[in-house]
C-alpha cells in the first residue's frame, strides 16, 4: 500500500480500535474480529479488510500459527507518526505548563482564603 498515508490508515476509528487491541499484545484474528464485531457492528469480511489495510501499511503484522493468524502492532508506522507529531507538540505543553501554573495558583489562593477564614 504504498503511498497511504499515515493518517489515512490512523483515520478510521475500526483501525485505531483495532491497534488499540493489538497494543495489549499480539492477538489471534478471531478474537481482534469478534470484538470489532461486537463493537462496530461489521461484518467479519469487512474486519478482515481492516487487517488487511494496518498489514499492509505496515501498522501490523501477522504470523501463522497452524491455522490461527497472530496479529501484533508493528512499531515503525507509529513512531513516523510520533515523529511527525513532534514539531507540535511544543504548542500543547506550552498549554498544559500554562494550565499547572494557574491550578497552582488557585490552590494557593484557596489554601490563603482558608487560613484567613479560620483566624
Amino acid at each position: 500500500m504504498a503511498g497511504v498515508h499515515a493518517f489515512d490508515v490512523l483515520g478510521d476509528p475500526v483501525r485505531r480500535r483495532i491497534l488499540e487491541l493489538l497494543a495489549a499484545g499480539e492477538q489471534p484474528s478471531g478474537a481482534v474480529s469478534e470484538v470489532i464485531r461486537e463493537e462496530f457492528g461489521i461484518s467479519q469480511p469487512a474486519v478482515s479488510q481492516h487487517l488487511r489495510v494496518l498489514r499492509e501499511s505496515g501498522f501490523a503484522v501477522v504470523r501463522a500459527e497452524g491455522t490461527r493468524r497472530l496479529y501484533a502492532v508493528q512499531a515503525e508506522p507509529l513512531r513516523e507518526v510520533d515523529d511527525w507529531l513532534d514539531r507540535f507538540r511544543g504548542f500543547w505543553e506550552q498549554r498544559l505548563d500554562a494550565l499547572g501554573t494557574e491550578l497552582a495558583r488557585g490552590r494557593r489562593e484557596r489554601r490563603e482564603q482558608e487560613r484567613g477564614e479560620a483566624r
